[in-house]
């Protein structure tokens, strides 16, 4: 059996979009993962007989100095562990991890599962990030990316040259996200939006959207809970806009087969992604999308078929995207949704992720 070690900042990410891996893996190997918080999934994942580390750091911002004890925690959790192989996820555990695996000459596989505007926003952070991103991946065995521009992108900046593959993001486990018949609309459309509630989610975006067209037959929802920096800024609109009867808000939610049920359109105006979950997992409901046309949107939309794609952080192309949805017949919407659901199992099946991921390690 190997000992395999995996590094990340949210038990969330790794139970929703890649505990198929986790179980997979688990089956002929010992699974120890280290996370910041002891959460309703880390109990789960430990449940499922993941050796379970609490490692606390703060998620938000990159203050090296202050970092400095994060990579000093993961050199003594590697030390003591002895790993074959250490998994990697998100900003802070790629960095400091991969310092930590590089220094103590353990094999390590790290996934950049998207850019952010820290990195692609240019200035002194971006250049700090990327020169410790070339620090720490230097000796990486692999860097998997979720899209080619993301690759590209940290390729011209001598990252990732020799030892880089791509994914088809987390994948969709099919057997779980099934196709829904598309339903009539009775002349009502529902509109929905996953988003967390950020500037970077295109959250003024949607909002304007819904103030301009919401109304009795084009109903809005949102799904998706508020960044506590942001909440002084947007809940004063989301209130106004949920009192005025344009929008139902629902919060953070789990289980979300029952909305993209009873949705017409799936609307998602981010800025950035790796590749996009919702876009997938909507399809795979076959739920027409109508995204911004950014890396890690574009690639889960065959244009005009699947799906509609519109410029990011521009209000009116957001509006000027749901007239055309709305200006689409029930066939020609089902349609949409019936080719994204193949496009998905075509391309997006989670068991390729799986794959790839076993096969380097």
């Amino acid at each position: 059996m190997k000992k395999i070690l995996i590094l990340s900042n949210s038990s969330t990410g790794l139970y929703e979009f890649r505990n198929e891996l986790l179980l997979n893996l688990i089956q002929d190997n010992e699974i120890y993962i280290s996370l910041p918080q002891k959460d309703k999934y880390f109990h789960i994942l430990e449940e499922e007989q993941c050796r379970m580390l609490h490692t606390p750091f703060n998620r938000r911002g990159m203050n090296p100095i202050k970092d400095v004890s994060l990579y000093k925690a993961y050199y003594r959790i590697i030390k003591d562990l002895s790993p074959d192989v250490v998994l990697t996820y998100t900003v802070k555990p790629n960095i400091y991890g991969g310092m930590a695996c590089r220094k103590l000459k353990v094999p390590y596989i790290t996934n950049i599962t998207g850019l952010g505007t820290a990195i692609q926003g240019g200035g002194l952070l971006s250049k700090l990030l990327i020169t410790m991103y070339k620090i720490a991946l230097k000796n990486a065995k692999c860097i998997f990316f979720q899209n080619e521009y993301n690759k590209e992108f940290m390729q011209r900046r001598g990252i990732g040259m020799n030892n880089a593959d791509l994914l088809p993001g987390s994948g969709v486990n099919l057997e779980r996200h099934i196709y829904y018949p598309y339903s009539e609309n009775n002349g009502e459309i529902k509109i929905l939006s996953v988003l967390r509630i950020m500037k970077d989610k295109g959250i003024e975006e949607f909002f304007a959207v819904v103030d301009a067209l919401g109304g009795d037959k084009i109903k809005f929802s949102l799904a998706g809970s508020f960044e506590e920096e942001t909440r002084a800024v947007y809940e004063p609109i989301l209130k106004r806009l949920v009192e005025e009867g344009k929008l139902v808000y629902y919060g953070f939610v789990e289980d979300m087969d029952s909305l993209y049920k009873e949705h017409h359109l799936i609307l998602h105006p981010s800025y950035h992604e790796g590749l996009s979950n919702v876009c997938l997992e909507a399809a795979a409901f076959g739920r027409p999308v109508a995204a911004t046309d950014v890396p890690g949107c574009r690639e889960t939309i065959i244009r005009d078929k699947t799906g509609i794609l519109f410029e990011a952080k521009s209000s009116e192309a957001c509006i000027d995207a749901v007239k055309r949805v709305l200006g689409l017949s029930f066939q020609e919407l089902e349609e949409m949704g019936r080719s994204g659901r193949k496009y998905v199992e075509e391309n997006f099946n989670r068991n390729i992720v799986i794959e790839k991921y076993k096969k380097y390690i």
